[in-house]
């Protein structure tokens, strides 16, 4: 496998790049989804366009990495499936769902895989958990009312990635989460439990909820199941993210 890109996604991939040899993952682009901007999203394209370019011309197989989360699916009236039409509503989600047509339309062997929020070492600090500990540890924390995340550990991610990429599989889209839609209140009660911290909450509207469906993934890779996806799942991940962030400030975890 040759892994496009250096970031946290990039670097959770090395421990399987040895294999699947006929792969290019191009994990390296857009990751924030609410601080881009046009010309952020045109570097992505173009570097898709020459990855996809040159996959085509010596017949590898390109995996991209779009999202399942709220940009994609946060109009679905149900579990967000991959066979079903989207309305993207946000720029993020329009630009991701964009680029996987463009991917389509290039010729390459491909595969699309639409990612939950991804919890685990070295994440950016602008992502969702990182940003939640530092508002948390600064006193206040800003909460969209009623909204709702899918929160997979990268571990995990990685080795459902393996058994997909295993598979063969080749112009296909398959969500890669757990299925479960985690109130952001209920994240943030956990991080306060297992950080021991306090914080006041401050609440803004508009905040989105949707559900990942995983039955096509499930289908795929039945192993899966394993894994202990399902409602209380990302307790397991909330707990180990924030061992490590207790470890890092030298205080015990709670």
């Amino acid at each position: 496998m040759h892994i496009v890109g250096n970031g946290f996604l990039a670097r959770s991939l090395r421990p399987i790049s040895a294999r699947h040899e006929d792969a290019v993952v191009l994990a390296a682009g857009v990751s924030w989804a609410g601080g881009t901007s046009d010309a952020d999203f045109a570097r992505e394209a173009e570097l898709l366009r020459r990855t996809a370019e040159r996959c085509r011309a010596e017949g590898r197989r390109l995996v991209f990495f779009s999202t399942a989360s709220t940009g994609m699916y946060g109009r679905c009236t149900g579990p967000g499936r991959e066979d079903a039409p989207v309305s993207p509503c946000t720029p993020y989600g329009r630009h991701k769902l964009a680029l996987e047509r463009q991917l389509r339309d290039s010729g390459a062997d491909h595969l699309v895989l639409r990612l939950g929020h991804l919890v685990g070492p070295g994440q950016p600090a602008h992502q969702l958990l990182p940003s939640l500990v530092r508002q948390l540890r600064e006193g206040v924390v800003r909460i969209h009312r009623g909204a709702a995340r899918d929160l997979i550990g990268v571990a995990d991610a990685v080795a459902v990635i393996d058994r997909l990429l295993g598979q063969g599989l080749r112009s296909e889209v398959v969500n890669v989460a757990s299925g479960a839609a985690v109130p952001v209140e209920t994240v943030v009660d956990h991080l306060e439990r297992g950080l021991r911290v306090r914080a006041r909450r401050e609440y803004t509207p508009s905040g989105a909820q949707h559900v990942i469906s995983t039955e096509k993934l499930l289908a795929l890779v039945p192993e899966v199941a394993g894994l202990g996806f399902g409602p209380d799942y990302y307790r397991g991940v909330l707990d180990d993210f924030t061992a490590r962030e207790s470890r890092a400030a030298g205080a015990p975890a709670g």
